[in-house]
């Protein structure tokens, strides 16, 4: 059955901003860096107490042009719950962008959402009963967006098929059983490396435009993912995402710091006429033009 209804916002807030997420809104870019995964000497500081380095990250994002920032502290060995409430603290004093609050860690989520000065998204649950129970609940309890993967117990499902069903038991549990509301539940239709097999792209792009035509959620990723184990990782990603976009795929966690993805996606934007008469592109020009001079 296809979606019929107005197009779906997911709204996210800090203090001083709101961030709408939608098919029919500019594509939203969630800044990735601030998270410890493959950084060792980031993990060590964190380790000893020191958040310096968040502060460079939030600047170098903000700067690139995010939107949104994901906030992940999983470091082994740490109290993940207080580590993230401080960090999400620290991000606030900072910037004004809305945060992604990004962990697999229950307590840890919970902790950041009760120091959370805004309106969050949460960063994941996936198809699996458990998972849903424990996490759906503080989504619903502290009015936040969730990103959900349809994937379960069993396995990563490879065919369109299988993540199309997991979606909707998604949708359908979240909806029925929590009262989350639709436009709050954001897709990751799993981008999967397409170093291993480069077919995993059209599965992926086939998925978005179905749940997309059929559900009318809004959709994430993670961008990087795709062209893990390849060479010249940036011209894939500055190629895949503005594919992805006309599929349906409505932001992504991303490295804001690479200026040629970014500007692939402002560039697509314009043509798929969500940057109204081109001025937000017109604009970026002036302002590169300014500098340069």
């Amino acid at each position: 059955m296809a979606y019929e209804g107005e197009p779906l916002h997911t709204v996210l807030r800090s203090p001083g901003k709101e961030v709408v997420i939608g098919h029919d809104q500019r594509f939203c870019l969630i800044g990735e860096r601030i998270n410890p995964t493959g950084r060792k000497i980031f993990q060590e500081q964190l380790r000893a107490g020191d958040l310096s380095a968040i502060e460079r990250d939030v600047k170098a994002q903000v700067e690139g042009g995010a939107d949104v920032l994901d906030v992940n502290m999983g470091v082994p060995l740490t109290d993940e719950p207080e580590l993230l409430a401080k960090a999400i603290q620290l991000v606030q004093t900072l910037t004004d962008l809305p945060i992604c609050i990004d962990s697999s860690v229950v307590e840890a989520l919970e902790a950041g959402l009760s120091v959370y000065q805004g309106r969050a998204l949460v960063n994941s649950i996936t198809a699996e009963d458990e998972r849903m129970a424990q996490i759906l609940p503080l989504v619903k309890k502290y009015d936040a967006a969730i990103i959900a993967l349809p994937n379960d117990e069993d396995e990563i499902p490879m065919e369109a098929d299988k993540r199309l069903v997991l979606t909707e038991k998604i949708i359908r549990v979240a909806t029925e059983e929590y009262g989350i509301a639709k436009a709050d539940i954001v897709i990751d239709p799993l981008a999967m490396p397409i170093g291993a097999d480069t077919s995993t792209a059209l599965v992926t792009m086939e998925t978005m435009r179905r749940i997309r035509d059929e559900f009318g959620v809004n959709m994430t990723c993670g961008a990087s993912n795709t062209s893990f184990g390849m060479p010249d990782r940036h011209t894939l990603g500055a190629a895949w995402l503005p594919m992805a976009m006309t599929q349906g795929l409505t932001c992504a966690i991303m490295d804001a710091r690479t200026p040629q993805i970014v500007e692939a996606v402002k560039a697509a934007d314009v043509f798929m006429n969500h940057d109204d008469w081109g001025m937000a592109w017109i604009s970026a020009h002036r302002a590169k033009a300014a500098a340069t001079a």
